[in-house]
């Protein structure tokens, strides 16, 4: 099995579901007689609050590098809004970094949907991180709520969900914008939050819901089950 590193800590609570489920994942395949190594770094989730994108990129490049000198042979990213670093991070680093809309592209490419409603906090939904990476892999659309919605949206996830605080209300907020983009014309809906999951499955709505957490696991056991080249 190939060793992975983990970046996490944003926040802890999807951590914990990123580790419990890659282990799940692999051991479904090997037996539970064993388990992955692997390398897990928790960043202080203050970090991504400030919204300082230079220090944000410079803290995940300093990251990524220790997991390749650890070791890992790819890194994961435990949550959506992260991967804003990506562009900075990855040329600089010399294992690959597990790109979650790379597993939200092949999932929607399975389902044959070609525009996709995204839900999550404000840097998730306004950044180009997953829809010029999907627009430009798969060729998939992307729409994000109006404009008033995003600021509520953004404050649910920030001081709820990643908090680890999960209300009617919320859920209330969120099915009623997968109806508003459902309405726009997504075929389908990112959940773009890693807590999002957490709070709303398949049996409340009527399109597909791409619940990025559990795919984004499934390529990290995938990627741990391969053979070294």
């Amino acid at each position: 099995m190939k060793t992975l590193g983990m970046i996490g800590g944003t926040s802890w609570h999807s951590t914990i579901v990123y580790y419990k489920l890659i282990n799940e994942l692999v051991g479904n395949k090997i037996g539970t007689q064993a388990n992955p190594e692997l390398l897990l770094y928790s960043i202080n989730i203050e970090l991504m609050r400030e919204q300082n994108k230079e220090k944000i990129n410079a803290k995940y490049l300093e990251v990524a590098d220790k997991l390749e000198k650890a070791g890992a042979k790819a890194i994961i990213i435990c949550a959506n809004t992260p991967h804003m670093v990506y562009s900075f991070v990855q040329p600089q680093i010399n294992i690959p970094i597990l790109h979650i809309a790379d597993a939200i592209g092949k999932e929607a490419s399975r389902l044959k949907l070609s525009k996709l409603g995204l839900l999550g906090n404000q840097p998730t939904m306004t950044g180009s991180f997953i829809p010029s990476f999907l627009e430009s892999n798969f060729g998939i659309k992307t729409i994000i709520p109006d404009v008033e919605h995003i600021t509520k949206s953004h404050t649910y996830v920030s001081q709820e969900l990643t908090q680890g605080k999960f209300t009617d209300k919320a859920r209330e907020f969120f099915l009623q914008q997968i109806q508003l983009l459902k309405d726009k014309g997504a075929e389908g809906i990112i959940l773009g939050c890693t807590e999002l999951p957490m709070l709303i499955d398949a049996t409340h709505s009527n399109i597909p819901l791409i619940a990025t957490t559990q795919l984004h696991a499934k390529m990290a056991s995938d990627f741990i089950m391969e053979k070294e080249a």
